[in-house]
């Protein structure tokens, strides 16, 4: 997410509607846009965040996200009696416990989404304000990561970003 503070002058903030030849106006395209963009207004500073990211930023966050998994399976099996399968294709990961159950994750690039297929069923995941959410607001990622998959090894793990 883009964060931008725009701070305007006093005289320029209180003038009302901005017409005539040398002010930019809206087109079709700038009004389109704002679609992607929330804007505040506190005080005289307007605060503009982008809400809609990129497919390079997904990916790359995405890619952040899949190789925290990755890091936190190597931790768990190096500190903990849990033995932790990770295998990794493109943007799927495949975590297998001893019990031979699993949780499977999944990037869905199209819609920038991280899915989650666990025993307790399937969640949605999308990146809000520098965290991967829950569609349905059932929570963090990785909070809902470390409590389904210590419910499938009946151990107490923790994944962390």
């Amino acid at each position: 997410m883009v964060s931008i503070k725009v701070a305007l002058p006093r005289a320029v903030s209180s003038v009302g509607n901005f017409k005539g030849p040398f002010w930019p106006q809206p087109t079709k395209a700038t009004v389109q846009s704002t679609r992607h963009w929330r804007v505040t207004k506190i005080g005289q500073t307007f605060n503009i965040h982008r809400i809609v990211m990129t497919d390079l930023e997904f990916l790359t966050q995405a890619e952040h996200l899949l190789s925290a998994v990755e890091q936190s399976c190597d931790r768990i099996n190096d500190e903990t009696e849990a033995d932790v399968d990770n295998q990794r294709s493109g943007g799927m990961i495949t975590l297998s416990f001893t019990n031979r159950s699993q949780i499977i994750l999944n990037l869905q690039k199209p819609l920038h989404e991280v899915w989650m297929a666990a025993k307790s069923g399937g969640y949605h995941y999308k990146w809000v304000e520098g965290c991967w959410q829950d569609t349905k607001g059932q929570g963090e990622f990785f909070a809902n990561l470390t409590r389904y998959a210590s419910e499938q090894a009946g151990l107490s793990l923790v994944f962390s970003a």
